[in-house]
């Protein structure tokens, strides 16, 4: 349908042409929770085939549509009300900002002629697009029906070529309602990714070839280009390390794959002693490369930095050649112009130096660390497809160090970047939604699951059926680890618990307590027959007495 069509078309509201046109770029999902200043909005989604999900609090909604979105790529929609609505949801549009998910937030704002006034309308924010510009590629109010169709088509202009980050598109409550049925709802042209130029093609090629000891640091943003990048690191016998949302692009037993090792002493040293560094849709930032904070990654060799965004190139660490594109599509033009075999390699470098590198990595694993590795290692002997969404939590800690996944998607969590607590539950809820058919497995804590724990009854709503792993430390305990090491007097850090049994199944889930291994895999394999969400619940004391 390229026009809204109908008897009297000037009784089509701008909310309804919008939920048309949100249909029409193929939006399958809405987060949203209805308020008076939502309603509009809802007035076309009953009768289109959009599926919309009611999670308890506007920042699930956010968390939810992030989840969607890391495990399709495709951008998570939601529908918030003006002011605390939209406050409640910053926090997850800053989780998204900081990881480059693609997320589009839909809300409404006081009407045209309040806007600003600052005389106490519901909900009213001095300006609410202020405070959202700065965690957003854009923040736009609408102050028209007619630019609603151009302002979407900026969205997907950048979801489609640009690094992906959240949008926010803010519309008056008196645009809500305006006639809109004379707009046209045909897709735009769609934009595509940018390419490079063959100027940096041939220089990188040149670098590249001349290595004789190369290294891969890759990240989120080179997702697309798992073969290209294998392909790569095999010609050139490159040392591979992953950023945690670039995990899987290299299998997990892959023979030149270091994992997400960038802050261990060991790999530190080789990315040191390397030649030339590869480094393809990564920050370079301080949360996948020096999780010590101690300023001790350094990259001394010749760096090739590959990015879509030409400002984050300039961050971190200077290149000696910059190339602005898609991951993908550079990684295809080099490989057509790399030998198929590396020339001048180093013959102490490569897959027998990797080996060597992750064995010394294992050994120096503490007792708390090696119990976590076998929390994970037995649920992934269990569920070997799941999807795992993590939290700020020590085992999530513990697995982005030794946790490899073998497909790109399937290992994320909120621990990098901007860091929040309560991420892993409603985003689980968002992947499972994005993810039918994989088991979905929610890592986390105690104190993490207070803040988003409402959530539960979300899933049981919505009939999704996700696995939550909760790690029980009777607190804050990665805290309290923090502040012990700095000889600070624990305070704020052992909180009070609560029975998650029994309110887990007083939300309509299964719940189940489990003390070893044996029991876990039996929980799982049941989790993952159920219709409804499982709460499987592990005391870390309890599960630290089993012999390694």
């Amino acid at each position: 349908m390229s026009e809204v069509s109908t008897a009297s078309s000037a009784t089509i509201t701008c909310g309804e042409v919008l939920v048309k046109l949100l249909e029409n770029y193929g939006v399958k999902l809405v987060f949203g929770i209805p308020g008076v200043h939502t309603v509009e909005l809802y007035r076309g989604l009953a009768t289109s085939s959009m599926r919309h999900v009611t999670p308890r609090h506007e920042q699930g909604a956010g968390f939810m549509a992030d989840g969607y979105a890391r495990v399709t790529g495709k951008p998570g929609v939601c529908f918030i009300i003006t002011g605390p609505g939209m406050t409640n949801i910053a926090t997850a549009m800053a989780q998204a900002y900081a990881d480059s998910i693609p997320m589009l937030v839909i809300s409404s704002v006081n009407a045209r002629h309040q806007m600003g006034n600052g005389n106490g309308n519901l909900h009213e924010l001095p300006s609410q697009r202020n405070v959202f510009s700065g965690f957003t590629a854009f923040s736009h109010t609408l102050m028209c029906a007619e630019d609603l169709p151009l302002v979407l088509a900026r969205a997907f202009a950048v979801f489609d070529s640009a690094r992906p980050r959240p949008v926010h598109i803010e519309i008056p409550l008196d645009v809500i309602v305006a006639p809109a049925g004379h707009l046209s709802t045909a897709m735009p042209a769609r934009s595509s990714r940018p390419g490079p130029d063959q100027k940096s093609i041939v220089q990188a090629v040149a670098l590249l070839k001349q290595a004789r000891r190369p290294l891969i640091l890759a990240g989120g943003g080179a997702i697309e280009g798992a073969a290209q990048l294998q392909e790569i690191a095999e010609r050139l016998q490159a040392p591979t390390a992953l950023t945690i949302n670039a995990k899987g692009l290299l299998a997990a037993r892959h023979p030149l794959l270091l994992g997400s090792t960038q802050s261990t002493a060991v790999t530190r040293e080789l990315v040191s002693q390397a030649d030339v560094v590869l480094a393809i849709g990564t920050e370079l930032g301080e949360t996948d490369y020096d999780t010590v904070f101690d300023g001790g990654f350094r990259i001394p060799g010749k760096l090739i930095r590959i990015d879509i965004d030409a400002q984050q190139i300039a961050r971190n660490y200077p290149a000696s050649i910059a190339m602005v594109s898609d991951a993908r599509k550079a990684l295809d033009a080099l490989l057509h112009s790399l030998p198929p075999v590396a020339s001048a390699h180093d013959n102490n470098w490569g897959s027998a130096r990797v080996a060597l590198l992750r064995r010394q990595i294992d050994a120096e694993l503490d007792r708390s660390a090696c119990m976590q590795q076998r929390f994970l290692q037995t649920v992934a002997a269990t569920l070997p497809d799941a999807v795992y969404v993590g939290d700020s939590t020590q085992p999530v800690y513990t697995g982005n160090i030794t946790f490899d996944a073998d497909t790109p998607r399937s290992w994320f969590n909120s621990s990098t970047g901007y860091g929040t607590l309560g991420y892993a539950l409603p985003a689980a809820i968002g992947a499972k939604l994005g993810s039918a058919k994989a088991p979905v497995i929610c890592l986390i804590g105690d104190g993490g699951l207070q803040f988003t724990l409402p959530e539960l009854a979300s899933a049981v709503e919505a009939k999704v059926p996700v696995i939550v792993l909760l790690w029980n430390n009777l607190g804050y305990g990665e805290i309290k680890k923090y502040m012990e090491n700095r000889d600070i007097t624990p305070i704020g850090v052992d909180i009070y618990t609560p029975d998650f049994i029994a309110i887990a199944r007083g939300f309509g889930c299964r719940a189940k307590h489990v003390v070893n291994c044996s029991e876990l895999t039996e929980a799982l394999q049941l989790a993952a027959q159920s219709t409804v969400p499982t709460v499987i619940e592990i005391l870390e004391s309890e599960w630290n007495q089993q012999v390694i």
